[in-house]
């Protein structure tokens, strides 16, 4: 048996099919949506067993670099390190710089386990069995997916043929089918012999770069380039942004595995869902007695079939059947179960128009590599935010043109510099940050700082920042 497979997890989607939870900057697989761990996280944890496999290769990008790090910390999971997309190249490219970093670490031989960060599985005896033969395939260097075994004729995958059966319970591939229309999906389903599309891998790097080198040399330049010119950046790998971006937008599919004959699937009866929809959310999750899946904060009567969460508002819900309503803190979304998969026509309506385009990117709540922030309050000349900061984390050393600030803690320590002075505030002591002055907030104690912030003058946006200093690499 060859060595630990090394994970290489892709999480650099910005997804908004589950708005408005899911948004832009603040995706589905960093948002907690069944029970208390986020979709990335459950990712983490399923790969963490260091006799089977080495720590994690991240792929994702700039704006998401300190969120991965920070959910990876927070359940004690170590990663190799992150790689950060420069640009968006689809997965070809995303698998391609990965393994390419991978070999740096790792040796061109070991094999890499492909990996969405944003799916829900569940990992039972036949999950294991169907790593157990896509590892024998990798290593006997054959290019292996994973076919899910389809429960419904769904429109929303891409489905896989499978065809002559081989000694390990892996088939070969004989082709790969867009995604159907329902008819079509019946069609198949009738047939047998198709598996949904799930988008996991695994393969040999040496068996990987060969395939790339015949069927997609150019991913694999552009990609080796990136690599070659990448900068190390506190526990990230930076690609090259140059380079990376000649790299063609293709995907893994379309750039090799519909292409070579190295192609084999593992047929796959463990649970799986890539949660695309609301309607796919509601399927994954427990369900009560009149078939609902709620969440905390939620109220139902005479309501049956429906999903519904909130991350805001308390909902109270009644006499509705087969309906989805999703509160985020500053937005509700409203629809039937069944017409879920047309959240993405919402979104693009809402991104269209510069009242609201705003609420398909950014939460009131955002996260930093030191804790984050809730926007509570706006207002003209002022604005009011809960700011959190993790135990032993401190912000920038930085000043305002345009505003001053008022910090008050309301729960932990807060050591705080301002101009010289550098003083301890304790719970209901407050300090005033004059305009123009340099300043800093930290977190000595042992529990998460929580300050409440009023900001007051001419111009409150996120650019009015001078960093003088920042342990995280940032510049204004």
């Amino acid at each position: 048996m060859p060595g630990k497979i090394v994970p290489v997890i892709m999480a650099g989607g910005k997804g908004t099919r589950l708005w408005p939870l899911s948004r832009s900057a603040s995706p589905k697989q960093f948002i907690q949506l069944i029970g208390d761990r986020t979709l990335f996280q459950k990712t983490l944890l399923r790969i963490s067993n260091s006799d089977i496999y080495e720590a994690a290769v991240v792929v994702t990008n700039e704006e998401f670099r300190f969120l991965a790090a920070e959910q990876a910390r927070k359940i004690g999971v170590g990663l190799s390190t992150i790689v950060l997309e420069p640009m968006a190249r689809n997965t070809a490219a995303a698998v391609a710089a990965a393994a390419a970093v991978a070999s740096h670490l790792f040796g061109e031989e070991c094999i890499i386990h492909v990996l969405a960060s944003d799916h829900e599985i569940t990992v039972d005896q036949s999950y294991l069995e169907a790593n157990s033969i896509a590892r024998v395939e990798a290593a006997n260097g054959k290019l292996v997916t994973f076919g899910i075994t389809p429960t419904e004729p769904a429109t929303g995958y891409g489905y896989i043929e499978v065809g002559a059966a081989l000694s390990s319970g892996a088939y070969s591939v004989r082709r790969f089918v867009e995604k159907p229309a329902f008819q079509r999906a019946l069609e198949m389903l009738s047939t047998g012999g198709f598996y949904w599309n799930s988008g996991m891998f695994m393969f040999s790097i040496s068996t990987l770069l060969n395939e790339l080198a015949e069927h997609a040399p150019e991913v694999l330049k552009a990609t080796n380039l990136a690599v070659s010119k990448a900068v190390s950046d506190l526990d990230f790998v930076r690609l090259d942004g140059d380079a990376f971006g000649k790299c063609p937008d293709i995907s893994i599919d379309y750039a090799i595995m519909e292409k070579t004959s190295r192609a084999v699937v593992v047929p796959s009866v463990f649970e799986w869902s890539d949660l695309g929809s609301w309607d796919s959310v509601w399927k994954a999750s427990t369900h009560d007695k009149n078939d609902n899946v709620a969440s905390a904060n939620t109220t139902l009567t005479n309501t049956k079939s429906s999903l519904i969460m909130t991350h805001g508002a308390h909902l109270a819900v009644h006499g509705l059947e087969g309906v989805a309503v999703i509160a985020s803190e500053d937005a509700v979304y409203v629809g039937r179960l069944r017409d879920s998969q047309d959240v993405g026509k919402v979104v693009r309506i809402l991104a269209s128009m510069p009242a609201t385009a705003k609420l398909t990117e950014t939460h009131p709540t955002t996260y930093r590599p030191w804790g984050g922030c809730t926007t509570v309050l706006n207002g003209d000349r002022f604005q009011v935010r809960r700011i959190f900061v993790t135990q032993g984390k401190r912000l920038s050393l930085q000043r305002h043109h345009h505003h001053s600030e008022h910090w008050i803690v309301v729960k932990g320590t807060a050591e705080v510099t301002v101009g010289e002075n550098v003083q301890l505030l304790r719970e209901n002591e407050s300090v005033c940050i004059p305009l123009g002055e340099a300043h800093r907030l930290a977190n000595p104690g042992r529990t998460v700082l929580e300050v409440i912030e009023i900001q007051t003058g001419s111009y409150l946006g996120e650019d009015d920042i001078i960093r003088i200093s920042d342990e995280f690499g940032r510049s204004e």
